[in-house]
């Protein structure tokens, strides 16, 4: 896999994105998370960091010249906060609270704070709905799918490798990079049972 430089989507891109995302792969490093383009070049990482005294240690998603765009930070009830660069606990971008986990089922609300401020009652701005252990999940705005995941099923292929699916981003106003980290919560959020299993049998 090359490491060139990669372009950095726009929000408001007139085609669907398609990338590539390796968790588990060969040759990552435990907690790291990938998302290629089709050249495979590297577009977007994210690096889990697990101090000694936790085992939730915070997420920093980078670009593709490794400068920091978000810091996610889990907390012991599932939820998550995402905050702009890696400096800490200083602009809070968003919330994301764990709705459902099941075997079956994970759903994450988000809230955009910028969209919540001066309100009473929060507003989910998106939502995060799928099954961890398919590595499919579609992210919603209104009744608008923003982006989709899924296991990239091959003709005749018995096993379906989980380390690595496809994610694609359809068009519209929502920025990649924001999509990417609800994207590496979901994928955190899982129940443990199903992050130890790296294949799954369909039918032929």
């Amino acid at each position: 896999m090359t490491t060139t430089s990669a372009p950095i989507f726009p929000a408001n891109t007139p085609i669907p994105i398609d990338l590539f995302v390796s968790k588990k792969h060969p040759g990552l490093p435990r907690g790291v998370i990938e998302f290629t383009d089709y050249s495979e070049n590297i577009v977007y990482r994210v690096n889990r960091q697990f101090p000694k005294s936790s085992s939730n240690g915070k997420a920093v998603l980078l670009d593709s010249a490794g400068n920091p765009l978000f810091s996610l930070y889990p907390h012991h009830d599932g939820s998550w906060q995402g905050f702009k660069g890696d400096e800490g606990d200083k602009d809070l971008i968003f919330k994301v609270q764990r709705i459902v986990t099941k075997l079956t089922r994970t759903e994450l609300e988000v809230f955009l704070v910028a969209e919540n401020q001066g309100q009473g009652e929060l507003t989910c701005d998106f939502k995060v709905i799928g099954c961890h252990f398919q590595r499919s999940c579609t992210i919603y705005k209104g009744d608008s799918i923003v982006a989709q995941t899924s296991l990239m099923h091959k003709l005749r292929q018995i096993y379906v490798s989980r380390s690595k699916f496809q994610l694609t981003i359809f068009p519209g106003s929502v920025d990649p990079s924001l999509v990417v980290a609800l994207v590496a919560i979901f994928l955190f959020s899982g129940p443990k049972k199903f992050r130890v299993l790296d294949k799954f049998p369909i039918s032929v």
